[in-house]
């Protein structure tokens, strides 16, 4: 395969992850846009290090996996904090919490 598709394939991923965030006003559908822009990032990674031949992409890819678990279980335990005390996951409602 060509580096073009896995670029085009990880701007697609990309694109659809900026929506998501932008337009979703649920918390958990907001950190699952998240990781898809964090996969896009991998995809790109991966794609770029098998080009040239070199492992330094897939170092990269598994530091962002690394730390895209960290986010995922922070953001999960956050959500959860907020619907316990709100039984509601609205982004909209939590913006009210500014001082």
């Amino acid at each position: 395969m060509l580096l073009n598709q896995f670029l085009l394939l990880g701007a697609v991923l990309f694109c659809i992850g900026v929506y998501g965030v932008l337009a979703r006003r649920n918390a958990v559908l907001v950190l699952m846009s998240i990781e898809l822009i964090l996969n896009a990032v991998n995809i790109n990674l991966i794609a770029f290090g098998a080009f040239w031949g070199s492992i330094t992409g897939s170092v990269f890819a598994l530091f962002v996996i690394a730390i895209a678990a960290a986010e995922v279980g922070v953001g999960l335990a956050i959500v959860l904090l907020i619907y316990r005390n709100r039984r509601s996951v609205d982004l909209d409602d939590v913006a009210e919490m500014k001082g």
